[in-house]
């Protein structure tokens, strides 16, 4: 089991741009091993271009990112290695079995074909998917779908699992199971995860929130940090009232 007092993530100052338009500005915060944090914004606050810097598909302009304590330019494949990813796109090949799609993602990462069908066995009777094993991945529905790049995401035994926009599409039922799911995985085995959204219900009392606007961190902390510090009664206003949309609106 992870040690639950040490820091996961840290993203230190970190600065991204495109062109002109800054994307993100000076963000800082961190994550620590069984803690399960929300990073919200609307669509457009740059949670999708921080995903990107996390997993080294871009590189920031500005500040530094630490994976386990290791530097996520400096030393990726130290630092890579113990991050599982779910992107927004879905990423599993549509003709291929859910087996072959997660054959080929442990192949991938060297993991030994005796050991291979054992973990695959087990992620997937976790979520409740053992019995799809066979089937092609167009199929299954949406949520079936996410639930297979989440076990996918976990074949490594990542330390540390960062989620883009998840449970965009689905189902209410679909989106809580996955949630549930995510947040045991968080207290029973001290798996570190940083969950974007853009939906403010997906926010628990007992988790920690990082709010990202205009590429800004405007709140960190616990909920009910946050909302003490604004002093209002739920993550609604409270998102409303630093960000100044109001809580009427969809994000």
């Amino acid at each position: 089991m992870v040690d639950r007092s040490s820091i996961a993530l840290v993203v230190g100052g970190v600065s991204y741009s495109y062109a002109q338009r800054k994307a993100l500005n000076k963000v800082s915060f961190s994550i620590e091993s069984g803690q399960f944090t929300v990073l919200l914004g609307q669509n457009g606050a740059g949670k999708t271009t921080l995903y990107s810097l996390i997993t080294g598909l871009y590189n920031a302009h500005a500040g530094t990112i630490r994976i386990f304590d290791h530097d996520v330019r400096n030393s990726s494949s130290e630092a890579l290695k113990r991050l599982g990813v779910v992107f927004q796109q879905r990423t599993l090949d549509l003709d291929l079995s859910v087996r072959q799609n997660l054959h080929y993602f442990m192949a991938l990462h060297g993991i030994k074909h005796h050991w291979a069908e054992e973990r695959l066995k087990h992620e997937l009777a976790r979520m409740d998917l053992y019995e799809h094993t066979k089937e092609r991945v167009r199929r299954l529905s949406g949520g079936q779908v996410r639930r297979v790049e989440i076990a996918r995401a976990l074949l490594h035994r990542p330390e540390l699992m960062i989620l883009d926009e998840p449970t965009v599409g689905l189902d209410i039922p679909s989106r809580q199971d996955i949630l549930a799911h995510v947040r045991g995985l968080c207290r029973e085995e001290g798996l570190a995860v940083l969950w974007a959204t853009h939906l403010i219900d997906e926010v628990n009392l007992s988790d920690r929130v990082v709010i990202l606007h205009k590429g800004r961190v405007v709140a960190n902390g616990g909920v009910e940090e946050v909302l003490s510090e604004t002093g209002t009664e739920n993550i609604r206003e409270a998102f409303g009232r630093l960000t100044g949309i109001s809580h009427q609106e969809d994000l």
